[in-house]
């Protein structure tokens, strides 16, 4: 069994190393260790500092975002002949000898996707930000009810996945990866399992290139959100917005109707008469498009299964 670990950085110099130093020699049931670390356009010693400490690194010529590197780390990874995938971030708030309880439930074939969690336990709820604490557990809800399960943390950085998993992997958000992972393997039923870490209360040096700006990184994610929720679940996407236009459209024809049973004239409201059609048919507009788009999404889950056999034989060739 080979692990292969993933580390995105981007002027990570000052803990990037520690972390490489600090990944276990020797893991039960594992053979093999080999740490990546995607330098994702330094302009720090990222790159001198991760290779002296023992890592293999791969550049970006220019900053493309941690999702970006994270996909850069996986198809390396897979190139590398992984069994077992773990990203862990730079900034040196996750423990790297807490790898062996992360990938634990993959080795037992318990789960194929396993996620280290902030929030689980709230005994081992970090010192943060209260507004921090409040957006991560807003997200986690918003994540579990589009994808119909319970999670605690669905942006914490650091998580392991199985050879299958990570060949199933088809994202598209550069700016970030965390919720987009959790939306796209949980609509492919993965087996997902979160276990409780305890981590640092904040980076120790400099500012989170992600998440240090709350608005814009909660602009950004929402974007890719939206996006998943669109192209995953379609008919429940277009259903959700046809049903209360298409609500407001019926009420102001009955509120129509009622008023010419009552008068025997449609003045002065003909205006709710003219409106309500329009959004009535703007609401069987959007419901025919979520039942076009969800024929769509039947060819693009096949388009996947199809993409997934395809990386598997490439892998197995190498």
């Amino acid at each position: 069994m080979k692990l292969v670990i993933i580390i995105p950085a981007h002027n990570e110099e000052n803990t990037v190393g520690d972390i490489i130093s600090n990944v276990p020699h020797q893991i039960e049931g594992i053979d093999q260790i080999e740490v990546v670390v995607i330098n994702d356009a330094s302009s720090d010693k990222t790159k001198s500092v991760a290779e002296s400490a023992g890592a293999s690194v791969i550049s970006h010529v220019r900053n493309l975002g941690v999702g970006a590197a994270f996909h850069t780390g996986i198809i390396a990874a897979l190139k590398k002949k992984a069994d077992i995938v773990v990203n862990i971030d730079a900034d040196g708030q996750f423990n790297p000898e807490d790898i062996p309880g992360l990938i634990k439930p993959i080795l037992k074939g318990d789960a194929s996707f396993v996620t280290a969690s902030r929030f689980k336990d709230p005994a081992l709820t970090p010192k943060m930000p209260k507004i921090k604490i409040w957006g991560n557990k807003r997200m986690s809800q918003l994540i579990s009810f589009l994808t119909g399960q319970k999670f605690y943390d669905v942006s914490c950085g650091f998580r392991a996945y199985s050879k299958d998993t990570a060949l199933r992997l088809s994202l598209f958000g550069k700016f970030t990866y965390t919720q987009e992972t959790f939306l796209d393997l949980a609509n492919k039923d993965v087996p997902i399992k979160e276990i409780p870490i305890v981590v640092k209360e904040e980076r120790l040096y400099g500012k989170s290139s992600i998440s240090s700006n709350l608005w814009k990184y909660a602009a950004k994610t929402s974007k890719i959100i939206f996006r998943s929720f669109r192209d995953y679940k379609p008919l429940r996407f277009f259903g959700l917005l046809s049903l209360p236009i298409f609500f407001i459209g019926t009420s102001l024809g009955t509120f129509l109707f009622i008023h010419y049973l009552m008068t025997g004239r449609f003045s002065p409201h003909k205006w709710a008469g003219f409106s309500g059609l329009g959004l009535i048919l703007i609401g069987i507009f959007l419901l025919f498009l979520g039942i076009v788009a969800d024929m769509l999404d039947r060819i693009r889950s096949n388009q996947e299964e199809i993409l997934y056999y395809e990386r598997k034989r490439e892998y197995e060739k190498k």
